[in-house]
């Protein structure tokens, strides 16, 4: 078969043929571009997904000079004595820096930590226990190394003094000595960071029996169902004067309600699962963090959460250390003793412990005969009673408190 030239086609091959074969040419050009094109898009997510991770790495502060301090007393630390369990000091400063803080106060020279939660993960991660520690608690602080380089004295002081003159170094410190019990990390979060957590989730419902206007909290609210978003939530967890007898102990009792109401929306909307809805989220979280080094990458962070997605809210417990007035000054705290020595022992031993709201405060174990050592009338809610048979474990103390699944509105 020859052309219109006269030139042969070869074999088999027409007009057609011919067709065919540029066919092949534009598919194999056109599947090479799709390909490259892929590979473009896929490099640019790559790229956009570590930007992202970057992002949020980069918002975290780690807390270099803490870990540095804490390493020249390593020898005075207490000794984890459980594989796998960790205990995470959770301060919340009242810092006036950031954006929009400074209404909360004028002391922009003196930070100090307005919460302090000692966050207890059991080894196997089926249980999370939360205990907040009264700022006004007086307690033996150590000497610690100041803001200008010098060192203080030990000192007999309200707890949110170690804060103020030390830093976190110096508050984990305080709590070691206090509970004996290994701080494994900790997390500072300041105002800003918190409000932009609630508005990362859409706002944390409360209800209030009563309406709410609290001038130096600049917090109005009518009772009833109340969706707080962070401005809200913030004065709502700060406020003291206003709301419930006007102590700290009420006030942090408030604050784990708020925390549990904030765990449950986060399970419940699927954020932790949810790409999309997480990254707002993790963003808010990171962006006013400051952590000790080890968890202060997103990478640091993902391994400690990614096992808490899993613990039922029933299983995410809040309670306060067993408190009293203290003896020389009703407006300051003290422990109550030996009550809290047990609690700090469960915990040391990775050993549960349970929450009710009807748990007298001042908990303690009865003894076999179902006697409290505070007398008659301060018997420990015990799950089980006091009775057992010889040889089997004890049951868990109950304490006054609550869990992530029981909401504000009752």
């Amino acid at each position: 078969m020859t052309d219109c030239a006269g030139k042969a086609l070869g074999p088999g091959l027409g007009a057609s043929a011919t067709g065919e074969g540029l066919g092949r040419r534009r598919r194999r050009r056109w599947v090479k571009g799709t390909a490259l094109g892929l590979a473009v898009l896929v490099a640019a997510a790559a790229g956009t997904g570590w930007a992202l991770y970057a992002k949020l790495s980069a918002n975290i502060t780690a807390d270099d000079a803490a870990a540095r301090e804490l390493a020249r007393y390593e020898r005075e630390r207490p000794t984890a004595l459980v594989r796998g369990a960790q205990n995470i000091l959770l301060i919340g400063s009242d810092t006036r820096a950031g954006d929009g803080n400074a209404r909360y106060g004028r002391d922009l020279g003196s930070e100090r930590s307005d919460t302090t939660i000692l966050l207890h993960l059991a080894a196997d991660r089926r249980s999370a226990t939360a205990v907040s520690l009264p700022r006004d608690l007086m307690v033996d602080i150590p000497g610690c190394r100041q803001s200008d380089g010098s060192r203080g004295d030990p000192v007999f002081a309200m707890f949110n003094h170690a804060f103020q003159v030390g830093g976190s170094a110096c508050t984990i410190r305080t709590v070691e000595k206090l509970t004996d019990i290994r701080i494994d990390h900790h997390v500072v979060v300041d105002f800003s960071g918190f409000k932009e957590m609630v508005d990362a989730v859409d706002g944390v419902q409360v209800c209030l029996k009563e309406p709410i206007d609290d001038k130096a909290a600049r917090l109005k609210l009518p009772a009833g169902k109340v969706m707080l978003d962070g401005e809200q939530a913030l004065g709502f967890v700060r406020a003291r004067k206003s709301l419930g007898d006007g102590s700290d102990t009420e006030r942090m009792e408030r604050q784990q309600r708020f925390l549990g109401a904030l765990v449950d929306k986060m399970q419940s909307t699927d954020v932790l699962l949810n790409p999309v809805k997480l990254y707002p989220v993790l963003d808010a979280a990171t962006s006013s963090l400051t952590t000790d080094p080890e968890l202060a990458s997103l990478r640091g962070m993902y391994q400690l959460v990614r096992g808490l997605r899993d613990i039922p809210t029933e299983r995410v417990q809040f309670l306060t250390v067993p408190r009293e007035s203290y003896v020389y000054d009703a407006n300051r705290d003290q422990l109550v003793e030996p009550e809290a020595e047990k609690l700090f022992a469960r915990l040391r031993a990775d050993r549960p412990v349970a929450v009710a709201r009807n748990a007298p405060r001042a908990a303690t174990e009865p003894d076999g005969k179902g006697n409290s050592p505070l007398g008659a009338g301060n018997s420990l809610l015990v799950k089980g009673g006091p009775s057992r048979t010889k040889g089997e474990p004890s049951p868990a103390p109950t304490f006054h408190g609550n869990t992530a699944a029981e909401h504000t509105c009752e």
